[in-house]
């Protein structure tokens, strides 16, 4: 299961960059503006990433974050692109709430598990 989130992961990855490096005609466009689309791409990274790497999820989050900056910078020599601060917030800071997301997710079934182990064990004496 591991190797496909974080197959995943890498997928989605290169999809963000090719979206972000790419020409803008071959970008998808929503409903949701510029903002709401990088927020929820690099939401998705971070979660994504943050549940294929959970023992180095601190580690990988720095690399994402500083990984998202050259992504932006980049953008300097792409045709038709334009690298922007605000851009790099975003999305360095939805991958971050991704990563929490998946901090938070790992430990709530953490605690569910505890409790079905708890119950199943019946009360104790």
């Amino acid at each position: 299961m591991s190797i496909l989130v974080r197959l995943f992961a890498w997928l989605l990855a290169a999809a963000v960059t090719f979206a972000t490096l790419g020409p803008p005609t071959l970008r998808p466009h929503s409903d949701l503006g510029q903002d709401g689309e990088h927020a929820l791409a690099f939401l998705l990274v971070g979660l994504a990433f943050g549940l294929a790497y959970r023992n180095r999820r601190l580690a990988v989050t720095a690399i994402a974050v500083a990984l998202i900056g050259m992504l932006e910078l980049m953008q300097l020599w792409a045709p038709g692109r334009h690298a922007r601060v605000e851009d790099f917030l975003v999305d360095a800071g939805t991958a971050c709430i991704g990563f929490a997301l998946a901090t938070a997710a790992d430990w709530a079934l953490a605690r569910l598990r505890a409790n079905a182990t708890l119950t199943s064990q019946g009360p104790a004496e």
